[in-house]
């Protein structure tokens, strides 16, 4: 039985799709480990900003904002008027 499960395995098309696979789990976690890179660096950005006396929850939000359109900015901004108005936060 043995025998035939390692015939199996050498077959061309088991072995490019374990090749393929292989291949592609190497990719992902190269990327994941650029993805924890990139993420340090934004971390240590915000960090540099934090000590020249900028507020970084409030750079979040403005990176945040800047990925939307202008649309979206504005909906955004109703809504969050609306509910604030609806509170007796708006002067």
């Amino acid at each position: 039985m043995a025998a035939t499960a390692e015939a199996h395995d050498d077959q061309p098309s088991t072995r490019f799709a374990k090749d393929q696979l292989k291949s592609i789990i190497e990719r992902i976690e190269r990327l994941e480990e650029e993805k924890k890179a990139t993420s340090d660096d934004i971390r240590d950005v915000y960090a540099e900003a934090k000590g020249n006396g900028f507020d970084a929850k409030a750079l979040r939000t403005i990176v945040r904002m800047r990925k939307m359109d202008v649309d979206e900015r504005r909906e955004a901004q109703d809504i969050l008027d609306t509910y604030l108005n609806a509170l007796g936060m708006l002067q």
